[in-house]
């Protein structure tokens, strides 16, 4: 039997060329956007930090610093827990206290007072109550500093100045927790509302049992929101104190580079731990609540 051989030439596939990526410069620029934004955000940071480092002498010869020193923790121990001001009865500690009860009884207050007068124009059927959310939405056109001096008034009248009542109940009404509220209201559905009714629940009842809970997310966003503006308050706290026991961190900045020392040159490195201590609060609630922060502001289904 003779040898068929096969004459066919052989077909050698050639190897597939990968497509090039094409860069996308849209996207590369997004990015830088958000990196250069972050470092505006960051670089004051680790300014302060490394501020906080050094003696006062350094920072007041040679200014803001770029390194690490050797005065860290000589700085924070002694803007916690080392007395001062004018009376040396005041620290760090007092101070904390006094901002984290300023900015939980700012937040609390503002969220019940909110949920409220947006429970009230919503389920109550009242008359004006149109006219009445427009009037406390306008109130946002009327900041604190514009009516600050006949809230001082108030509050001095009724002896209330250096009081944790007068430092939190002129602050506490709140036209945009009641807008935010209003909003979520009107979107529960109304059967929901019809078969509480039909369950023999009241106007109580339906508010502690159904809304509350329904309304878990949004008041941990608002909550958020107020506390951070609660906590950062300088303005109100600095007219309506004048005790240094009720001073805030936000106002001790300031007050420890003036009075907390007794030599020429102010304890910058003192005030810059402050300010570090300062920012963790609010950065600390953002962090491990921003889930719940995002839901509040963004949840749609109920």
């Amino acid at each position: 039997m003779a040898d068929i051989t096969d004459t066919t030439p052989a077909i050698i596939a050639a190897p597939a060329s990968k497509p090039t990526r094409r860069i996308k410069w849209g996207l590369v620029g997004d990015h830088a956007i958000l990196i250069l934004g972050s470092l505006f955000m960051v670089v004051p940071v680790f300014l302060v930090f490394m501020t906080a480092s050094h003696t006062p002498v350094t920072v007041h010869t040679e200014g803001m610093q770029w390194w690490l020193g050797d005065q860290l923790a000589e700085n924070f121990h002694a803007a916690m827990f080392e007395k001062g001001g004018f009376t040396d009865t005041v620290d760090g500690m007092r101070m904390l206290m006094n901002s984290m009860i300023l900015g939980i009884g700012f937040a609390v207050g503002k969220i019940i007072i909110s949920m409220f007068a947006a429970y009230a124009i919503v389920y109550f059927r009242l008359k004006f109550a149109t006219l009445a959310f427009w009037i406390i939405f306008t109130t946002l056109l009327l900041p604190l500093e514009v009516r600050i001096l006949p809230s001082y008034e108030v509050i001095q009248g009724m002896g209330l100045t250096n009081t944790y009542t007068g430092l939190i109940v002129p602050l506490i009404a709140s036209a945009t927790g009641t807008f935010f509220f209003r909003q979520f209201f009107r979107s529960v559905p109304e059967e929901l509302v019809e078969a509480s009714r039909i369950d023999g629940a009241g106007p109580v009842k339906f508010f502690i049992d159904i809304l509350i809970p329904l309304s878990r997310t949004m008041i941990a966003a608002i909550f958020i929101i107020m506390f951070v503006f609660g906590w950062n308050q300088y303005l109100w706290p600095t007219l309506i104190t004048t005790e240094e026991g009720f001073f805030t961190l936000v106002r001790g900045i300031r007050q420890i580079v003036q009075t907390y020392t007794d030599s020429s040159i102010p304890e910058h490195g003192q005030a810059m731990a402050l300010a570090i201590i300062a920012m963790l609060p609010p950065v600390l609630i953002v962090i491990f609540f921003q889930n719940w922060f995002v839901k509040g502001l963004t949840e749609s289904d109920k």
